[in-house]
């Protein structure tokens, strides 16, 4: 099992940053993906970032040049700065990984940003 404690959400204004962080804890090996989604009231969740193990990352169109996707040399945290935020940018963001291709979440963090 793995459990994931995320941390960082809160209200900004448009414009502003914020950096989340989700700490990964038991059974850490073997890691394969750590990530993170969002959703929006009355929305799908979504993809907005992810990093491999061997360090390769993926954004969703709607944050690229805006979000960056790191983690630490240990690889059992994973954050994400988040820069120049939009209205559009409010949601609940998961943080995600996977080990031996299974998907952990964790219990989300709320991201308002105010116009």
């Amino acid at each position: 099992q793995v459990q994931l404690v995320e941390s960082g959400g809160g209200l900004v204004q448009a414009g502003g940053s914020l950096r989340l962080s989700c700490a990964a804890s038991g059974s850490i090996s073997n890691i394969n993906a750590m990530g993170w989604y969002r959703q929006a009231p009355g929305k799908q969740r979504e993809l907005v970032a992810t990093i491999t193990s061997g360090g390769s990352t993926n954004y969703a169109d709607s944050v690229k040049g805006r979000f960056t996707i790191s983690r630490d040399n240990a690889k059992t945290t994973v954050y994400l700065q988040m820069n120049s935020l939009k209205p559009e940018d409010t949601a609940v963001y998961y943080c995600n990984v996977v080990r031996v291709f299974r998907g952990y979440w964790g219990q989300g963090t709320q991201v308002t940003v105010s116009s």
